[in-house]
Order: C-alpha cells, then structure tokens, then sequence
C-alpha cells in the first residue's frame, strides 16, 4: 500500500493510494458468494449457479464497489493516523483501470484552516443604553390606540359624533373611490378602481393622489395628472405621466378609544387598568433595550473578531452555507405568496459574502470555545431560559417548550455561547458607553 500528499493550495490536498488488487481478494469472493446465493438463471436452482457466470454477471461491479470502499477505508486510515482535519467528504477519482493488478487513486480534499486568534487590544466598541421613560411609554399607548382605530361617516351623527362640520376628506380620513387613471387617452393595467379604501396620510399611495383626494366631499369628482417614479414596480407606467379621475364615495373620520379600563381590558389586563397597561408597556420597552442593545454588542463583537483573524475559507463549508441561505431565502419567498418560489432565480454569488462571513465567524467562535473555554455551561442556558420564560403568561410551560426539544436547547446554546464570546471581547477591548434615546437605538445597526 503506497499513499502520498500532495498541497494544491492554501487548503485543497490531495492523497495519492496505491494497492494491490490482491489485497482485494478475500472480500471479493465473500462479495461474489453473497450475490450467487440470491442469484437467478434459467435451468439454475437458486444458490447453484457456477461461479464464472457469477463473475461474468457481478465481477466488474464487485471490483468497482471494493476498489472504493477499499480506498476510502485506507484513506480515513490515513488521515486520522496524520491528525488530518478534514472538511467534508473527500472526492475519489481512479486513475487506474479497476481491472487492473495495481489500482490508483487520488483522493481531493479540503482541510480546516489555522485559526489565529489576533491582538483587539486597540480596538473599540460602544456601549448603548437607554431609558424608559414617560414620553416613550406614551408614545407606546398612541401606537396601541392607533390599532385600534375606527372609523365613522362624517356628517352623520353616532355615539361619538359626527367628526364636526367640515365633511371633506382630511389627513388621518378613511376614504372609499373610485378611480380609472388613462395614458395618452388609453386606459392601462392597474389603473382602475371601484369602491378602493385607504387612509389619507398614510403613504399608501403616491403623493399626486392624496393630494387629490384632500378636500373632496362624498359625491365630488376630481381630475388630475399624476406622474409615475422611473422607478416605480409597474414598469409599463413608470416614468410616465397618466390623467386620473377620481370619485370620492365615502369618507370616514377616525375614532380613537379612551385611555380607560375597558381600553385595559381590550389589551388582555384585567386588573389595574392602565396604570398596569403602563407598567406592561414599561417591562416590554425594558426587554426590548435589553435584547437590542445586547444585539449590537454581539454585531460589533463579531467585527472585531473578523478583522482581528485573516485565515483562507474551506470552500466546501462556504458553498454549504451558500445553500442554505438559498434554501431560506426560497423559503421566505414563499411564504410571502410568491409564485413559483422554489424554481425563482437566484443570481450566482448573491449570498457568496455573506457566507464566507458566516463560515469566517463559526471557525473563529469554534476556536474561541476550545482555546479560552467559553463553551455554555447547563447554569448560563437554564438562566437564559429563565429571562425569555419571565415575559410570558406561563414561564414553566416555556420552560417545558425549550427542554422538550433538543434543536430548541441548542438554540439557546448557540445564544448563550456568542454572549460568552462577547463578554470574552469587551474585557480585551476599549468599551465607550454612550446614552442614545430609544428612537436612535432603534435605528442603529
């Protein structure tokens, strides 16, 4: 048996193997003994068939099967007696006829890359943090109102009026029309509508239409032009100019509810009413500028760990990647209701950068766990456990949901470990603390 190694890059190798086919022998006659004894031929009993037809039928697929086996044994033989780390499956090519008495193979393979964790002394992160206060639970509570808006006709009186004197159409109305848009006098796909609701102010249409539709009273008809974006999704009419008419049938001014007890109720609070509401509002904000904020810690981590380790990527592990972000993103398609969105194109290398990034990061997170042991310990993922439970109605039935599945706990693991790595991070490096209001944290990335 002859086996060489050979470097074909940064981190492509290849095995030559070299053996004989007596070697193969012992295993070839068991293999050709095993097939005749299930083996059928006219004017044979079962299990009597001779031998050289046994070989004629079976013999080169036999030498076929064992020629691999055989290599691929020999092959994992060798690299675990090298302490090889291996990437994935190695490629078997034969370079010899199977037939032959000394058969070749070249075994094409990937190994992990050095992993080199490099100084982030020098570098700096920021540290957000943020307060709850008033004006942010308040702004909270309109949102919530705003859900649950409802909408009366103007002029017509109900239990909560008649939304004043003025009927025409105003910002925050809901409006009910019908209108037929024309190019060049020619009607156009799309441009067409009857009884179409939406609320003025909103951005639901262009800027060119609610205009429009300001001021217009039930009844009232309006002719307009309205010029498309270059870049609008309707690519027939983009960059075009069209005449609209529209015909206000309804309009509606909005109700919202009172901040009281049964506004409380509504939320799912049935005891303390909206200073509880308030006190809820206050612990969600809370959580949310906890995970946040933890989250960009977590991103500026990774960057740092990134820039800090320059090493070659296995391309093996980056085209796996690459899949499954394909495999997700036909996924998300089609849960949007896209059609067709298992075959939808997906242009060569969209997703290459991002996982050469992920596979970048998992190999330095890997190597962060065995040389600094920042493995999750059974304590950190029962306690990360215990702060996601707290924000529901029942923590020990979440509890149970997490415990009761495997992939569910590994999730966790995965969490708790990049916290451990960000922790590891933040003692090497310069942390600046920085206050920002909620809005700002919210839009920082």
């Amino acid at each position: 048996m002859s086996i060489t190694i050979e470097n074909l890059g940064a981190l492509e190798r290849k095995i030559s193997l070299e053996f004989s086919k007596t070697e193969l022998l012992p295993k070839r006659e068991a293999k050709l003994r095993q097939l005749g004894k299930n083996m059928k031929m006219a004017g044979f009993r079962p299990g009597k068939v001779p031998t050289k037809m046994i070989e004629q039928q079976y013999g080169m697929q036999v030498d076929f099967e064992l020629s691999f086996d055989f290599a691929s044994e020999k092959f994992f033989e060798f690299a675990k007696a090298e302490n090889i780390e291996l990437v994935g499956q190695p490629r078997l090519e034969p370079k010899s006829e199977i037939s032959a008495q000394e058969i070749q193979f070249d075994a094409f393979f990937e190994v992990f890359p050095e992993v080199v964790i490099g100084d982030i002394s020098n570098a700096e992160i920021t540290k957000y943090s943020t307060d709850v206060n008033d004006a942010e639970i308040d702004k909270t509570l309109q949102m919530l109102l705003k859900q649950r808006v409802h909408y009366h006709p103007r002029g017509e009186t109900g239990d909560h009026g008649d939304g004043g004197a003025d009927v025409s159409a105003q910002s925050g109305d809901q409006v009910t029309v019908d209108f037929v848009g024309k190019i060049d006098g020619v009607e156009f796909a799309g441009g067409k509508a009857d009884d179409f609701t939406f609320v003025l102010g909103q951005g639901q249409m262009l800027p060119e239409f609610q205009t429009a539709s300001l001021g217009l009273k039930a009844g009232e008809d309006k002719v307009f032009p309205l010029s498309f974006p270059a870049d609008y999704h309707g690519k027939e009419v983009a960059g075009k100019t069209a005449e609209f008419t529209i015909t206000m049938k309804k309009v509606e001014w909005p109700h919202l509810p009172t901040l009281d007890d049964d506004f409380a109720l509504s939320l799912g609070v049935t005891e303390g009413g909206i200073a509880k509401v308030r006190e809820e509002i206050s612990q969600n904000l809370q959580r949310e500028i906890t995970r946040r904020t933890q989250s960009l810690l977590k991103n500026q981590s990774m960057d740092v760990m990134a820039n800090a380790c320059e090493f070659d990527l296995p391309k093996f592990l980056v085209s796996q990647e690459e899949e499954r972000l394909i495999e997700q993103a036909r996924k998300d398609l089609e849960q949007r209701g896209v059609p067709n969105a298992k075959n939808a194109p997906i242009p060569d290398g969209m997703f290459t950068p991002q996982a050469q990034q992920r596979v970048k990061l998992g190999l330095i997170l890997n190597k962060l766990v065995k040389e600094f042991d920042l493995k999750a310990t059974p304590e950190q993922i029962k306690s990360e456990i215990d702060d996601q439970a707290a924000s529901y109605e029942d923590p020990q039935e979440v509890m149970r949901w997490y415990y009761s599945d495997p992939s569910r706990l590994a999730d966790i693991e995965s969490l708790v470990l990049e916290n451990n790595v960000v922790k590891y991070v933040m003692d090497k490096v310069k942390v600046n603390d920085k206050q920002v209001t909620f809005e700002e944290l919210s839009q920082l990335k």
